[in-house]
């Protein structure tokens, strides 16, 4: 089998790419890759936010990594609404990098992998000190908030202006340095954590160096639920990944058409049905609930009865926006990895602490305040969490890995990029350019509107308004969609995309014989991307 690695980023994807070319793991591939993103990607991820992980081999062994950061061991006082920027929204620790230090330990247990931090750690230390030039992403989301981020503590130092075209972060590749140096876990007991914790103080965050040391990643096992003749796995709670299985066992009951508008509206209902529950999602060791109970048959062949086929349930719920990243590996052996990386909102806090060159994260919003709420704030609990990446088995081997962008529209766009791929038999490439829907209000629109591409069609959309969708048309590919990406595993091999909506890649290396040397050759698009207006561009894709 020939190993493939997929990002929203093609220098990401080529690190990944490079890894199992020399013989790494799927684990190993996507530390690297997560690494990269965290240098090259400032505006959705990096070392200050989380990441949760599936990892999944042919043996038929499957594990999640939560690498969610809790509350402080002490809060300080809380106002009704919490902070969604500034120092007042940074009430978690930040768990991405043991959540690389956890993987490459079950990585070196179960796979044999061998490979150093230093060795992963490597592109993205040189990318951080002798820079790169900003993706089309970047700049958007730095336009974006132009009325915000001068208010923003130490962020208009670093990302306001890039030296010959070039951005620099020399702190931020002390940082990495130190990690080559100590390993992973220095980031929260060592040199390292010591200049977070003071940088945090200096940013007024109510975090301290004795959170730091009690932040660690929890291995989990995935939850499942069947697809036609699949089995999809999800991250269990806080994550919504009980969610995303929730709308997809409400659609096995369904017959999913061809039509444009009656596939969109069963599934836009399906989504609608699941995230009535939504609000019982919390930690699950601080919650009672045991909400299991959302997958059992009867209940969702209650769901599935309850969506009328000629009529779009009232919906007035609010959604809420964040910003991610998603990458995948698959290597040699069909050993895989699917993961999320995030700080939440595009640019998280708005805080680059101390003199470390790291925006921590502002997950700590999702909390409630409500002490009624089961994803009430309270001293070390972890938030009600949006990321869940996927992997889909087939007759117990990895067969689809799949995750997106986009917060509360994670589970939204996981919909139709899995009823493209499984129901519709699309390739990648073209699940991922099928014309999306976003429900509820977002960041730039507050209408409790349906919100879909126009790639939709007039008629298609005009049908939907008819069943009472009240439905906002938006470009075709627009990122406020998300950006996605899959890697499909057969017999005859792999074949893989990211999303059109953005600047990613899938790469795999298609190896040569060698004599006395290695040889190999890059199969996919070259990290050359063109570029474009705006941070939404054409595929970048490639196809076993």
């Amino acid at each position: 089998m020939q190993p493939m690695a997929t990002s929203p980023h093609p220098l990401a994807t080529r690190a990944g790419a490079d890894v199992l070319q020399r013989g790494g793991t799927a684990a190993e591939a996507a530390v690297a890759m997560g690494a990269v993103l965290a240098v090259v990607m400032p505006h959705f991820c990096g070392l200050g936010g989380d990441a949760v992980w599936l990892m999944a081999d042919r043996d038929g062994w499957a594990t999640t990594l939560m690498g969610i950061g809790q509350a402080p061991g002490v809060l300080p006082d809380l106002p009704d609404a919490l902070p969604l920027r500034g120092p007042g929204s940074m009430l978690t620790t930040a768990c991405a990098v043991d959540s690389w230090d956890h993987a490459l330990r079950l990585s070196a247990s179960r796979w044999s992998g061998a490979m150093t931090p230093e060795a992963l750690l490597a592109p993205a230390l040189t990318l951080a000190r002798d820079g790169f030039r900003p993706s089309d992403s970047q700049r958007f989301w730095l336009d974006f908030r132009a009325a915000d981020w001068p208010d923003w503590p130490g962020f208009a130092a670093q990302f306001a202006a890039a030296e010959n075209d070039l951005l620099r972060q020399p702190q931020l590749a002390e940082i990495l340095s130190l990690m080559v140096r100590d390993g992973f876990r220095s980031f929260y007991q060592g040199p390292a954590a010591q200049r977070i914790a003071q940088g945090l103080a200096q940013a007024g965050a109510p975090l301290t160096a004795a959170d730091l040391a009690a932040t660690h990643s929890r291995a989990a096992q995935p939850l499942s639920q069947p697809y036609r003749d699949l089995t999809l796995l999800a991250p269990p709670p806080p994550t919504q990944g009980i969610t995303t299985l929730a709308i997809m066992g409400i659609l096995d009951r369904l017959r999913i058409p061809r039509d444009p508008a009656m596939r969109t509206h069963l599934l836009v209902e399906a989504v609608k049905q699941a995230f009535l529950d939504r609000g019982r999602i919390a930690d699950p060791d601080h919650a009672g609930d045991d909400i299991s109970a959302l997958l059992y048959p009867d209940r969702l062949d209650a769901k599935a009865g309850a969506i009328r086929a000629d009529r779009a349930l009232a919906w007035p719920h609010r959604v809420r926006h964040g910003d991610t990243v998603f990458f995948a590996a698959t290597d040699g052996q069909g050993r895989c990895a699917s993961v999320l990386q995030s700080t939440y909102f595009d640019w998280g806090s708005g805080c680059v602490i101390g003199d470390t060159g790291i925006i921590w994260h502002n997950r700590g919003a999702s909390f409630a305040t409500d002490p009624t709420h089961p994803n009430v704030i309270a001293p070390g609990k972890r938030p009600f969490y949006t990321l869940n990446p996927g992997i889909a088995l087939k007759d117990g081997r990895p067969h689809l890995l799949y995750g997106t962008q986009g917060a509360d529209g994670q589970p939204q766009t996981l919909a139709v990029l899995l009823s493209g791929l499984i129901d519709l038999g699309l390739s990648p490439e073209a699940a991922l350019a099928q014309p999306r829907f976003l429900l509820g209000r977002t960041f730039s629109d507050s209408r409790d509107s349906l919100k879909v591409e126009a790639s939709l069609g007039d008629a298609a959309i005009a049908s939907l308004a008819a069943m009472g969708h009240e439905t906002a048309e938006l470009p075709t590919l627009s990122p406020i969609f998300g950006c996605a990406g899959a890697i499909r595993i057969d017999a005859t091999g792999c074949s893989g995309a990211h999303d059109p909506r953005g600047e990613g890649l899938a790469l795999r290396r298609r190896h040569r014989p060698r004599r006395g040397g290695s040889a190999a050759a890059d199969v996919g698009c070259p990290v050359s991307v063109e570029r474009r207006a705006g941070p939404g561009h054409g595929p970048c894709t490639m196809s076993a």
